[in-house]
């Protein structure tokens, strides 16, 4: 039996993997040229990724857009961007953390812009990066949670004739994770600075009723995991609790199952 499995390994050797074209710790630009609505070339005008390889990178390896936070206006990169894809990279999923560009110098829509463009980016290399274009998420902390949930709700299926081949892909993750997140943009609770940052001091008020996005759930929104503590008094937990609420004050939206449940220390809200 031993001689046979010689033979045939002989006959039949393993065939070397293709290197992946890209690596762990690289920063990959966004688009190849200046982004869409640039104000400048300094570091802080150019969106990238930054790539974070689990220690196997198998065909079909989930993905996730992580997106810090920070007010837009900062970007906590190492707790809420470095630390967390290094967790998920010990799960076995590949991480890219996003660095969009910030207020107050710019404001919506080029923060969603640089979201959406990393998500297509991941699925329109999926082959090549052995991703699976089918488990593409995103995941967000505090005003990246808004921008995170943003992209989940302001998603669209890409431009079929785009002369570019990343746009025509969809932006729409396939699953999102949202911490503490920034949801209301017109409520008591809103956070103030982020609305600031992200619309500027005067902004149109449909503007802040639409990037409220609780109000724009619908049943294509992606399942998402919500988690936000209670003691949180810079984004209270009345954010993660208007969205996770937010199917019942709009009869588009579907959800197949839902939970949430309270201890002393957090609110867990999960919508699958």
């Amino acid at each position: 039996m031993m001689a046979m499995l010689v033979v045939l390994m002989t006959m039949f050797p393993a065939q070397p993997q293709v290197p992946l074209p890209i690596k762990d710790g690289q920063v990959l630009p966004l688009w190849s040229g200046a982004a869409p609505g640039a104000l400048g070339t300094d570091d802080s005008d150019v969106p990238t990724i930054t790539v974070f390889l689990p220690r196997t990178m198998r065909d079909g390896t989930p993905a996730v857009v992580v997106c810090p936070g920070g007010g837009y206006q900062n970007l906590a990169s190492n707790h809420e961007g470095r630390q967390v894809a290094n967790y998920l990279n010990s799960l076995g999923i590949a991480a890219f953390v996003l660095k969009y560009r910030l207020g107050p110098r710019y404001h919506h829509p080029v923060e969603l812009g640089d979201a959406q463009r990393a998500i297509r980016t991941l699925r329109s290399h999926a082959s090549e990066w052995r991703l699976d274009a089918s488990r593409i998420g995103i995941m967000g902390f505090s005003a990246g949670g808004h921008l995170a949930m943003t992209a989940s709700t302001w998603s669209d299926a890409g431009a079929p004739q785009a002369a570019d081949a990343i746009d025509r892909v969809s932006s729409r993750p396939d699953f999102a994770v949202l911490g503490y997140p920034v949801i209301s943009m017109t409520a008591d609770y809103a956070h103030k600075g982020s609305v600031a940052n992200l619309l500027g001091k005067s902004p149109d008020p449909k503007l802040l009723h639409d990037l409220s996005n609780d109000t724009q759930v619908t049943s294509k929104t992606p399942p998402t995991f919500i988690f936000q503590t209670s003691e949180d008094t810079g984004v209270p937990a009345e954010n993660c609790i208007s969205f996770y609420l937010a199917p019942n004050s709009n009869p588009v939206a579907s959800w197949t199952a839902c939970g949430i449940s309270k201890t002393s220390t957090s609110w867990h809200c999960r919508r699958s």
